[in-house]
C-alpha cells in the first residue's frame, strides 16, 4: 500500500504542480486518506516535476546557453536571472523573517477562491491588450516578486500567479508568458528543492525515509507531470484559463465545506 500511496501521490504533485490549480490543495485533500507526507517525500515528488519541465524545455534552455551572442537571448536571459534573483533574495528574507502561513485547509481554500478569480480577472484585462510576446523588464520584475508571492501563500499556486502576473504586465500571449513561467521556475524550483534536502539531510530527516516508494513517486511525479505540461502548452494555443479559475473556485468551496464538517483539519 505504501508504493501504491506514493504512485497516487507522484499522480497528483505530477498534474498539479505545473498545472494552475495549486498542487497543495490537491496534497493536502490526498493525504487526509494516504497519510502525512514527510518533508523529503515532497521535495523528491517536486524535484520529478521540475526534471519533466527541463526537458521539455531542454532545447529552449540550450539556445539560451548557445546562443548567448543573439541579443534577443541575451536580453532574455537577462530577465530570467533578474527574475531569479529577486525571488531568490526576497525568499531568504522571508526565510529569515519566518513569515509563512500554516498549510492547513481554510487559508489554502481561500487562496484558491482567490486566486480563480483573480484569474478570471487577468484573463479579461489581458483580451482587452494586444497580445505581444515581447517579456518586458517590468515582467521579469513582477514574475520575480509573484513567486515569493506565491510561496508565501499556499494555495496560489505559483505557475498561476506568474503566468497571470506576466500576461497583466504586458505579455498578453498566453503562450509567452507561461513559457516565461516556466522556464523561470526550473532554476528557482531546484533551488528551492536544493536547499530543503540540505536541511533535510543536515536535519536527519532522511535517516528513516523508505527509498524505493521515494524513487517510484519520482518517476511517477516525472512522467505525469511531463504529459500534463506538454497538455497544456497545447490547450493555452486555442483556449483560455477560465477552466482552471472555474476549478479553482469549486475546490476551495469544497475544501471549505470539508473544513467546516470536520472531514478534514
Amino acid at each position: 500500500m505504501d508504493y501504491i500511496n506514493a504512485a497516487i501521490l507522484g499522480v497528483i504533485e505530477g498534474i498539479t504542480e505545473f498545472l494552475p490549480i495549486s498542487s497543495t490543495g490537491h496534497l493536502i485533500i490526498a493525504e487526509q486518506w494516504l497519510g502525512h507526507r514527510s518533508d523529503m517525500f515532497n521535495i523528491v515528488i517536486q524535484a520529478g516535476a521540475i526534471l519533466a519541465v527541463t526537458i521539455i524545455y531542454w532545447r529552449r534552455l540550450l539556445d539560451l546557453v548557445l546562443g548567448w551572442r543573439d541579443p534577443a537571448n541575451r536580453d532574455y536571459a537577462a530577465k530570467l536571472i533578474v527574475a531569479f534573483l529577486i525571488t531568490s533574495i526576497l525568499g531568504l528574507v522571508v526565510k529569515k523573517l519566518g513569515f509563512e502561513l500554516p498549510e492547513t485547509a481554510t487559508p489554502i481554500a481561500w487562496a484558491l477562491i482567490i486566486g480563480g478569480i483573480w484569474m478570471i480577472f487577468a484573463e479579461w484585462a489581458a483580451a482587452r491588450k494586444a497580445p505581444h510576446k515581447e517579456i518586458t523588464w517590468l515582467v521579469a520584475i513582477l514574475v520575480g516578486i509573484a513567486q515569493i508571492v506565491a510561496g508565501i501563500f499556499p494555495g496560489t499556486s505559483r505557475s498561476g500567479a506568474t503566468i497571470f502576473v506576466a500576461m497583466l504586465a504586458g505579455t498578453g500571449n498566453r503562450a509567452a508568458a507561461t513559457e516565461f513561467a516556466f522556464l523561470v521556475g526550473i532554476p528557482t524550483m531546484y533551488a528551492a528543492s536544493g536547499y530543503e534536502l540540505l536541511k533535510t539531510f543536515k536535519d536527519g530527516g532522511a535517516a528513516n525515509e523508505d527509498w524505493t516508494a521515494l524513487g517510484i513517486a519520482f518517476v511517477v511525479s516525472t512522467i505525469v507531470a511531463f504529459v500534463a505540461v506538454k497538455w497544456l502548452l497545447a490547450y493555452i494555443r486555442s483556449n483560455r484559463f477560465t477552466l482552471f479559475a472555474t476549478y479553482r473556485i469549486i475546490l476551495g468551496v469544497l475544501l471549505l465545506g470539508m473544513a467546516a464538517t470536520g472531514v478534514i483539519a
